[in-house]
């Protein structure tokens, strides 16, 4: 467990008990940590202890780019956190230092190439219209989430990831539970158990395909003894979760076009704001509850004046970082044509997710389609009435209902 050292002139520990927040509303526990200074001390519902939290837009980039912080560290010490169990397998690169980091990135950088993810733009833009077909074919009114937001994403990461169909849903579900904490910590480690073994099952199996898909390239690796199996199945958790994101992430876009028609109205009479209107709505969007993975300083290190020991904990927020008003003149409002908009929702630094790329398309895809696909789209009941995912470690709607002419 992390102790505060001796007594010095620190900022107090404040709990953040991450409250459950309807709609894109940003969290009012985070913006008075942003008004109390760039560095803070705060104390999450798991794990033991307290953490320094960095909120300021180049102090936030300076942690994550620092060699001094380590994520290693962190599976060592039972650091507070928002997660009621411990998310990643041992050696997952997420919780992994360069140059180990590197190495286990490497083996699965083909996939996210620029030329690997345009690759998939073909097959995705055909599932897509696969699924918009089937819900206009169906008629109004529809559920977005439960036919679009939810199967497309899925579709496309398991595409990336090399999972045949018929094992799609029960993919879907163990990761589901793995980034919840509503049905309690023993059922989501045992889907992050569940998880882990079918793709240790798969890789062991002698039947992957030699292809650029993840377990492709996984399979491969460990074949070459480049990584082990443990290091492979962790890797290729990360990958698999981290697409799930699309559909909370997405499902926040479409509340904030269906709530503000005249941005949708926008985006539709100007086709060319698209690329910047969709990089805003990145910022602007609360991608999680309170802050991610945590780093452990292997050293001193001063930060906006406040000295950080050597194995205390630090979590950076790229929310409030995307909210620096000296970064981003006005940031509590969207402006579709924000330039330059530098955020750092996908992360920065050696952890800067792989699948930004893809998410980006996947994205731009969805949204594209419910703008030029859909005459006159809108909620069916009152946006009071909407459910959020409760226990959710990454913010998003249960359902959209929507109707169309």
């Amino acid at each position: 467990m992390l102790k505060d050292g001796p007594a010095t002139a620190r900022p107090p520990v404040t709990h953040w008990p991450t409250p459950a927040l309807d709609g894109v509303d940003f969290d009012p526990v985070l913006a008075g940590l942003m008004q109390a200074g760039p560095v803070t001390r705060i104390r999450l519902p798991n794990g033991s202890g307290w953490a320094w939290l960095v909120c300021r837009y180049d102090d936030v980039r300076a942690v994550a780019n620092d060699p001094r912080f380590s994520r290693k560290l962190v599976a060592e010490h039972d650091v507070t956190r928002l997660a009621p169990h411990f998310i990643p397998a041992p050696g997952a690169v997420g919780f992994e230092d360069p140059p180990d980091h590197t190495r286990l990135r490497r083996t699965v950088a083909a996939a996210f190439t620029t030329t690997g993810v345009e690759r998939l733009r073909t097959r995705a833009k055909e599932m897509l219209d696969g699924f918009v077909d089937g819900i206009l074919a169906d008629g109004p009114p529809a559920d977005l989430t439960e036919r679009l937001l939810a199967p497309f994403p899925l579709a496309v990461v398991c595409e990336l990831m090399g999972v045949p169909e018929q094992d799609r849903p029960m993919v879907h579900e163990w990761t589901t539970l793995i980034l919840s904490s509503a049905q309690g910590a023993e059922r989501s480690e045992r889907a992050k158990n569940e998880a882990l073994a079918y793709l240790a099952a798969r890789l062991r199996s002698g039947e992957v395909p030699h292809d650029e898909s993840v377990i492709g390239l996984l399979d491969k690796a460990v074949r070459d003894g480049e990584v082990t199996l443990e290091e492979a199945t962790g890797l290729g958790l990360l990958i698999q979760i981290g697409g799930e994101a699309v559909t909370n992430n997405v499902g926040n876009m479409v509340y904030i076009l269906l709530t503000r028609p005249d941005l949708m109205d926008q985006l539709r009479a100007r086709p060319e704001l698209r690329p910047s209107g969709l990089n805003e709505l990145l910022r602007y969007i609360p991608h999680r509850n309170a802050v991610g993975l945590s780093r452990i300083a292997l050293e001193d290190v001063e930060i906006a004046g406040q000295l950080i020991r050597a194995g205390e904990a630090v979590y950076v927020s790229y929310l409030a970082a995307n909210r620096d008003p000296d970064v981003f003149p006005d940031p509590d409002e969207l402006h579709l044509d924000r330039s330059p908009n530098p955020h750092v929702s996908f992360g920065y630094g050696p952890h800067f997710c792989p699948g930004a790329m893809l998410a980006r398309l996947e994205s731009e895809l969805m949204v594209d389609a419910l703008l030029d696909r859909f005459e006159d789209l809108r909620f069916t009941v009152p946006t009071a009435e909407l459910r959020w995912r409760p226990g959710a470690l990454i913010r998003g709607p249960e359902g959209l209902p929507v109707t169309w002419s």
